[in-house]
């Protein structure tokens, strides 16, 4: 018999008014079963994802306070955080990606708890973790802080990827929790490249090169190959954003490094995770804009167990019919032969919208890896 992992599902819509969404939100995590861990001071690192200038699909700051003061209750102490991006931006250091979240509402006075950048200033405070069974990853590299918690929960945001199809648990956990080089090592098959253009021979990559990979040819940056080891450090020493990752790892390699990455972060510890689907848009909140929601909004999705719920997540998602005027309406208007066309309403969503990526290459590699279940029984709340 095929073992489930339970996930729990309310809806946004309010059914009392008495009850509004904050509310409602903490009897769906009450029934899940958050209060009833027993957390004796111990630190408690709630993951997400605090927005990228210009995007506005990120969660809102109230849904973290509610899971922050139920943490505090069972008598934990917890801290939000997330890691430093790989691309340039405004969350390639702990400082600027401090200030967007402090711009996005994300603070002490909002949330009910600090904000820890889990790998440090500049992305290098990192643990190297073991992960037992790992075929492409041996030592995950995640940030110090996240690592140091005593459990971990995930509060995620899920919406379509264009190189995974879409991020949900597994993605804000794996790919979240790397440190610069860990997302390197996620990300890139190869080494850094570098803009010639912009490059102004400063020489401040090769002083934070972590192989002496980097020499100058003709007043511009150059990084061997054979001898770079994919810290990233250059990537956040370069003042003039000229050293960029090339994002050239096989898809399918990709997801499974993100499942590896993931296991690294869970493996040994409690942990409790929890999707919002709602703002569902094509495209990644780390970009600097957000597209119209390819569904309608659906609810909030609580488990114990992160493939579950992914699984659960994707479900709901292609059991909707497509937003008008969304990106997903009009792909699946391009590729129908007729008015009846499947793709509109319980066919995969995510593949008609990036038709090379199959994301269910992610889920695979996790069951595989042992974090969770692909089956599921959903409890509605």
């Amino acid at each position: 018999m095929v073992q489930c992992s339970e996930v729990y599902f309310t809806s946004m819509k309010i059914t009392n008014n008495d009850e509004p969404l904050p509310m409602k939100f903490r009897r769906l995590l009450v029934t899940a079963g958050l209060s009833k861990f027993k957390l004796d001071k111990k630190f408690i690192a709630i993951k997400t994802h605090f927005g990228e200038t210009g995007n506005m699909a990120y969660l809102r700051p109230n849904y973290a306070k509610v899971v922050v003061d139920l943490v505090k209750e069972a008598g934990g102490r917890p801290f939000l955080c997330d890691c430093n991006t790989l691309y340039p931006g405004k969350r390639k250091n702990a400082l600027e990606h401090l200030e967007i979240a402090y711009e996005h509402g994300f603070s002490p006075f909002s949330t009910g708890c600090h904000i820890l950048i889990g790998d440090g200033l500049d992305g290098t405070d990192e643990v190297l973790v073991p992960v037992e069974g790992g075929v492409y990853v041996k030592e995950a590299k995640i940030g110090r802080a996240i690592m140091d918690a005593d459990m971990f929960i995930s509060l995620n945001h899920f919406k379509g990827h264009m190189e995974t199809g879409f991020g949900g648990a597994l993605k804000n956990i794996g790919m979240g929790c790397g440190s610069r080089a860990g997302k390197m090592e996620m990300h890139s098959a190869s080494s850094p490249g570098v803009k010639g253009d912009r490059c102004i021979s400063c020489k401040k990559c090769s002083r934070f090169c972590g192989s002496d990979a980097i020499t100058y040819e003709d007043g511009t940056a150059f990084i061997n190959p054979d001898i770079c080891v994919g810290c990233g450090h250059c990537i956040a020493a370069c003042p003039v954003d000229a050293i960029f990752p090339k994002f050239d790892e096989n898809n399918q390699i990709l997801d499974a490094k993100i499942a590896e990455y993931a296991k690294a972060v869970l493996s040994g510890r409690r942990s409790f995770h929890i999707s919002f689907v709602i703002d569902v848009s094509p495209l990644c909140d780390c970009f600097g804009a957000n597209d119209i929601p390819i569904v309608p909004n659906i609810g909030i999705f609580v488990s114990r167990d992160p493939v579950a719920l992914d699984m659960a997540c994707a479900d709901a998602v292609n059991a909707q019919m497509p937003t008008k005027g969304s990106i997903l309406a009009e792909r699946v208007a391009e590729q129908s032969t007729d008015h009846d066309h499947a793709a509109e309403k319980g066919s995969d969503h995510f593949m008609t919208l990036y038709p090379s990526h199959d994301w269910r290459a992610m889920i695979d590699h996790a069951v595989s890896l042992g974090i969770g279940n692909a089956d599921y029984e959903l409890i509605e709340v």
